[in-house]
């Protein structure tokens, strides 16, 4: 698998307050896997989705994780996709499939939900065919800490009204957070003094020049939390296959590439990610997913 050398590095201004009373030596050398938007079913391509080949192209990955011998690998949603008919079972019999490849992983890995995760089967179906490690297990939010960072991972599959995103009933263009999830994670950030990365499957920088009908829509609220908490350095989104960056009061928000884009062996899209005892997350890209370095 041809891999992107290039890095892509942040210009100053991104750098921390001094004031921040986040200590970086509590970070012990990290390394994490980060496939995103496999959309994996079997059926024909469409608008450049190779659904079938996300398979092969997830085997690949996993490969490579498992040679680097990484902590942990998180899918960050849109895991499956659905058959022409919308079949509940079929869409399951591909989770399980798909599933099946992605725990081929020697070590924990962790799923993030994403709206095509719902598209004809529910998240409690979902959930039971996928596995967390520990208490992660059957959440569709939740939290980890692996050698000093603690994961925050958000789940915004919920309808304006903030019922959940079930069975195809929603417009994937309207995501939200709801109250309950909101002050779980008021709560989660006010107990954290490590590092602190947040996963979730839309995108929660929409104070950028992304289009809005890929974000949260009431991320403003989320993001204040996130600032006000001073131990965030960063933000790891899939769902906008194109990718995409940005940064606010030293918050690193980036948007991973979809594997499902363009066919295989030609492309794919996956990454390690290292955040080393300074605080230094680096991308290291494979095929179309670009390497980058995102600095305190």
């Amino acid at each position: 698998m041809k891999r992107r050398t290039f890095i892509q590095c942040l210009s100053g201004g991104m750098l921390w307050s001094a004031t921040l009373p986040l200590q970086s030596s509590s970070i012990r050398p990290l390394r994490f896997g980060l496939v995103t938007d496999l959309h994996y079913a079997e059926k024909d391509v469409s608008i450049n989705r190779y659904y079938r080949q996300s398979i092969r192209k997830l085997q690949d990955a996993v490969r490579e994780f498992n040679r680097q011998k990484l902590d942990f690998v998180v899918e960050l949603g849109d895991f499956k996709d659905m058959d022409a008919n919308h079949d509940a079972a079929t869409a399951l019999r591909f989770l399980d499939d798909i599933e099946a490849e992605l725990q081929q992983f020697r070590g924990k890995v962790y799923h993030v939900l994403g709206n095509h995760d719902m598209d004809c089967i529910s998240k409690e179906d979902f959930m039971k065919h996928t596995t967390n490690p520990g208490k992660a297990n059957g959440r569709s939010y939740y939290s980890f800490t692996t050698k000093g960072v603690r994961f925050i991972v958000l789940d915004a599959n919920f309808n304006e009204d903030r019922t959940p995103y079930c069975k195809g009933n929603f417009e994937w263009q309207k995501a939200y957070i709801p109250q309950e999830e909101i002050d779980w994670l008021r709560r989660e950030l006010q107990h954290v003094d490590k590092p602190i990365i947040t996963l979730c499957h839309q995108l929660l920088d929409r104070f950028s020049n992304v289009e809005k009908s890929v974000c949260v829509g009431n991320a403003d609220e989320v993001v204040k939390l996130l600032e006000e908490n001073g131990h965030v350095m960063a933000v790891i989104q899939g769902h906008h296959h194109t990718g995409h960056y940005s940064q606010r009061n030293g918050i690193h928000y980036w948007t991973m590439k979809a594997m499902i884009e363009s066919e295989y062996p030609q492309h794919n899209s996956f990454a390690v990610v290292s955040i080393d005892p300074k605080g230094v997350i680096s991308v290291e890209g494979f095929a179309d997913c670009e390497s980058r370095e995102m600095r305190r």
